[in-house]
């Protein structure tokens, strides 16, 4: 039987019970991913880039290094799943949030959905590993465990223009990836 698409476990978690992305109806679009580890997602009003808000807000200049401060605090925590997809060359798999997320738990995802290329299944960075980017914007900090389903991701086949001429290069780094290298 020829594989088309599909997910696999990453070989770091291969011993560590992670379940494969399954839909939870026979209707569902989205495969539901979860996570590989048991994490702590902050409260984004818990962090220290608050100060800079109220330096904003009461007129006051901000300097590089205050800019440089919020920049490196205020990033959406990636939370990994321990499993990886296959897909033809003509796919992709968007992760997308679950509304269970932003309803109950204050999660988003702030890039809006993810995009997964096809030549990302086995990068040399981290084996092509799906990671969610999960930004908590309630107050309290949410508690993440293993098998908690955390995003879902939905296969979807694109077309390409008449006049299409990609770059040819080579993947060479993995999540958010944009560090390509001329083939």
């Amino acid at each position: 039987m020829t594989r088309i698409r599909g997910f696999e476990i990453v070989s770091k978690y291969r011993d560590e019970n992670i379940t494969l992305p399954r839909r939870q109806t026979i209707a569902s679009a989205g495969y539901d991913l979860a996570a590989a580890v048991d994490m702590e997602i902050p409260s984004i009003w818990r962090l220290n880039f608050v100060r800079i808000f109220r330096i904003i807000r009461n007129g006051h200049q901000l300097y590089e290094s205050d800019y440089q401060q919020a920049e490196a605090i205020l990033k959406p925590f990636l939370v990994p799943t321990g499993v990886k997809a296959y897909m033809p060359e003509d796919e992709v798999l968007i992760l997308a949030n679950r509304s269970s997320n932003t309803f109950r738990r204050n999660l988003s995802l702030p890039n809006g959905i993810g995009v997964v290329d096809a030549d990302y299944y086995n990068n040399p960075d981290n084996e092509g590993e799906l990671f969610a980017q999960l930004l908590n914007y309630g107050v309290r900090t949410i508690k993440i465990h293993q098998g908690d389903r955390i995003a879902q991701g939905i296969f979807v086949q694109y077309r390409k223009t008449d006049d299409d001429q990609p770059v040819s290069r080579e993947r060479l780094s993995g999540f958010g990836s944009t560090n390509k290298k001329e083939s």
